[in-house]
């Protein structure tokens, strides 16, 4: 049941996936919570363009060239929606959507001068079989530096979402906060690529907090809540995707999908068992 363990591939394989649905799911918390999921969503479309300028840079795609690509690309388009909102007086949405469909269009472009598209396959959906020991490092860092920062900064971060008036007058830095977490968002997108590839990686972060957030109302619950959620799903997802002979990323999302009804249908049942009337 558990030999596919003995191969190299795959114990790192269920670490990463365990290490990014952990860490991007507790963000996740964050990101729905400040109402940023269609935000996610754009940043991840923004992956595919800065990994298409990698490649005409680099004159080809290896580990290294996506990452920096995809980070460069994310960054670019994230940072600069949050720069652009500001001084532009245009809202976070409004900014967002021309920057990430100006991209989105420019990656479109140079994906006509790269002579073939088939090493973009494990980019688009993922291959984290694939994973080497180094890309397992960069998972084990950005996942520290994501629950370092959730940790560390937990009040904080509770008045920003809440109250970011009240947390402007308590001295809490709102606007660094504003690139911080956008920073951190674009990390866990860029470590998760490999894992479920551009197309899903904005799921890690949206549908573990979707599923917490029938049955948990406290903030403190529902950050870590969604972590263990996510953590668990991507590392059973590896165990399945052998059993199954699928590919894991989608595995992964899939499952994440399948327990949100069945979150929605406890909540469901636990209000039904709440309104009936007591039995003397």
């Amino acid at each position: 049941m558990f030999d596919f363990l003995e191969f190299g591939f795959n114990q790192r394989a269920i670490l990463a996936a365990g290490l990014i649905g952990f860490s991007n799911g507790a963000l996740g918390a964050l990101v729905v919570l400040r109402k940023n999921a269609l935000v996610v969503s754009a940043l991840a479309h923004a992956l595919l363009p800065g990994i298409a300028l990698g490649i005409l840079i680099f004159g080809g795609l290896n580990p290294f060239v996506g990452f920096v690509g995809a980070l460069f690309g994310a960054l670019v388009v994230g940072l600069g929606t949050v720069y652009v909102a500001r001084v532009a007086l245009l809202d976070h949405q409004t900014s967002l959507s021309v920057l990430y469909t100006t991209a989105f269009a420019g990656g479109l472009l140079m994906l006509e001068r790269i002579p073939t598209f088939t090493n973009l396959e494990g980019w688009l959906f993922g291959n984290i079989l694939g994973l080497r020991n180094a890309d397992l490092w960069i998972s084990y860092g950005v996942s520290l530096l994501i629950l370092v920062s959730l940790t560390a900064w937990r009040r904080g971060w509770i008045l920003y979402l809440f109250e970011p008036s009240v947390a402007a007058s308590m001295g809490v830095p709102v606007r660094r906060m504003n690139y911080w977490l956008t920073l951190l968002m674009v990390l866990g997108l860029v470590t998760s690529l490999q894992a479920v590839g551009s197309v899903l990686s904005a799921a890690l972060f949206i549908t573990p907090t979707a599923i917490m957030l029938q049955n948990v109302r406290s903030p403190r619950a529902l950050i870590w809540g969604s972590g263990l959620t996510g953590g668990l799903a991507g590392a059973v997802s590896i165990w399945l995707s052998n059993v199954l002979d699928v590919r894991p990323g989608a595995m992964m999302i899939l499952l994440l999908g399948i327990l949100f009804p069945v979150a929605l249908g406890l909540k469901r049942l636990v209000e039904a068992r709440r309104a009936l009337p007591a039995v003397r």
